[in-house]
């Protein structure tokens, strides 16, 4: 119970930036003391700052240029992420040959790649492939390059000339966030390079965000509507948003998602 509690609490920090402890002890139902342990747990991992009352979210995810550490990320509407995962893997069979963009959407994906034969798994993300591993008929590539800490990802010149060599049945992509005038945005100039090369190699490309990416800046566009294939969310996406995706020719799949679940999570 404390583990699920820990995790709500760094949800709502990720969403708001700060929390009060009342609204914590009110929230969950629990005591003071045991919010003030939360507390001083998430404060020993580096994610917040204690303030009188409550604490804030050390850096503010929601700048273009502000990245999480993976290991928080994987955390962030993580039950989302999770189905969207899954819905993306239904797309893959026996013997193809797949690109997996670093991120946790992603890694989601792979998770659910393990009872397939013979699959080729390429990636540049260190969590991707550990999963991928998993599967023992798999072949798996790593993509080579310098290590971006915050992503676990490799980045780099290395990295855009070994995706020149692939010819992917699909490249599994995520992005910092999208919208409908600028496309699908990426926080880190050297990821987007990567992504960019990833669009390149594949014959089908498949853009997995979930609701909060959507109207979400980031520093830099990767790729437009008319560069991807399929987008993969979830029904917290406005219905009208969605409408207007497939008017660009992008198939849509909105995964059935409770926003009772979510919002249950963040309070």
């Amino acid at each position: 119970m404390a583990v699920e509690r820990q995790k709500k609490i760094k949800e709502l920090l990720l969403k708001n930036g700060s929390v009060h402890a009342n609204d914590l002890v009110q929230g969950f139902g629990v005591s003071k003391e045991t919010i003030r342990r939360d507390l001083n747990q998430m404060e020993k991992e580096g994610i917040i700052e204690k303030k009188y009352g409550g604490a804030i979210l050390i850096g503010d995810e929601r700048k273009p240029d502000f990245i999480l550490p993976l290991h928080q990320r994987k955390l962030q509407y993580f039950e989302e992420k999770n189905e969207i995962g899954k819905r993306a893997a239904q797309l893959v069979q026996d013997g193809q040959i797949i690109i997996l963009d670093a991120g946790t959407t992603t890694w989601c994906t792979a998770k659910y790649l393990h009872h397939l034969e013979k699959i080729t798994v390429i990636s540049n993300g260190l969590n991707v492939v550990e999963e991928s591993s998993k599967n023992d008929s798999a072949s798996i590539y790593l993509l080579g390059g310098q290590l971006r800490k915050n992503s676990m990802s490799l980045v780099g010149p290395q990295v855009e000339s070994e995706l020149k060599k692939y010819n992917a049945d699909y490249v599994f992509l995520g992005a910092s966030g999208f919208s409908l005038s600028h496309g699908f945005m990426s926080s880190d100039l050297y990821e987007a390079e990567i992504k960019r090369a990833m669009v390149r190699a594949g014959r089908k490309v498949v853009m997995l965000a979930d609701h909060s990416k959507f109207e979400r800046n980031g520093l830099t566009t990767f790729c437009g509507f008319e560069d991807i294939d399929v987008l993969i969310t979830s029904d917290l996406v406005r219905e009208d948003v969605r409408q207007d995706i497939e008017k660009l020719g992008v198939e849509v799949i909105a995964i059935s998602y409770m926003e009772q679940a979510l919002e249950g999570s963040n309070k």
